[in-house]
């Protein structure tokens, strides 16, 4: 299963991915259906996960209900447990949307929800991240997450970003992060896909952030707030979740 995985991750375009796995949902639930893993977005307890990865596949970490993974888990447990996400009215910008979150946003009715991309079926406005076609002081939460490490120009999209957050507001910016890199690494010499996801854990990823991530955020005008949100969870949900221990979330305010 692992190297079926490995090869459709590599060989199909993201897109068509996402309109397939709507499709395969269903039957992994099922195949996979036990009481060890829960994934508590949907409450759907599992005998195992499933691989993901580009480069070096980690195990038992992909949900087979809402094809989740650790960073999506985490970060549904701290706005449902430590926001008013799910009952405040908000004006919500949702960047490159995950799959698993998509309905369940679109669903709230405390939220003014829109999504942008500039290639996923799901977004509602077609947009680049660097000229993005939004007023200043648009939005009360934004939410962009895995999205930077692809951005040649990671400033100018933290720029827009800012822009278009109203003072107040918040912004999730979650990215691959190596914390024992105290710098962000990136090398555009290197142009085999194979070594790029071998280095940067995924062929279209053009760097991978350091701890150095959070004072680049900073220096934009965000306050940022480094969430190490598994520290607050016991250690038996942190395994039950599926969670990547030590992940940290990074929580910017204008």
């Amino acid at each position: 299963m692992k190297k079926i995985f490995k090869f459709l991750l590599n060989t199909i375009p993201r897109p068509i991915l996402i309109r397939l796995s709507f499709l395969l949902r269903p039957a992994l639930a099922l195949l996979l259906k036990g009481s060890r893993y829960t994934d508590p977005i949907d409450g759907k307890s599992f005998r195992m996960f499933l691989p993901y990865g580009y480069g070096t596949q980690r195990n038992n970490v992909l949900s087979p209900s809402t094809l989740s993974l650790e960073r999506h888990r985490l970060l549904w447990l701290y706005l449902k447990n430590e926001t008013d996400f799910f009952t405040a009215p908000k004006k919500v910008l949702h960047f490159a949307p995950e799959q698993e979150f998509y309905k369940r946003f679109k669903k709230q009715n405390n939220l003014d929800y829109t999504t942008t991309d500039l290639f996923s079926p799901l977004a509602d406005v077609k947009a680049d991240i660097c000229n993005l076609p939004f007023e200043d002081n648009t939005y009360d939460i934004i939410l962009c997450n895995h999205v930077l490490e692809h951005i040649p120009d990671d400033t100018k999209a933290m720029q827009e970003l800012y822009r278009i957050l109203k003072p107040g507001g918040m912004g999730i910016f979650q990215i691959p992060q190596d914390i024992s890199r105290t710098t962000t690494f990136s090398d555009d010499t290197i142009i085999d896909p194979k070594e790029r996801a071998k280095i940067f854990g995924q062929y279209d990823h053009v760097r991978i952030y350091g701890l150095d991530y959070f004072d680049k955020l900073r220096s934009i005008g965000f306050q940022v707030e480094e969430v190490k949100y598994t520290e607050t969870i016991s250690s038996d949900l942190v395994q039950k979740y599926c969670l990547a221990k030590g992940e940290i979330i990074p929580v910017c305010y204008k």
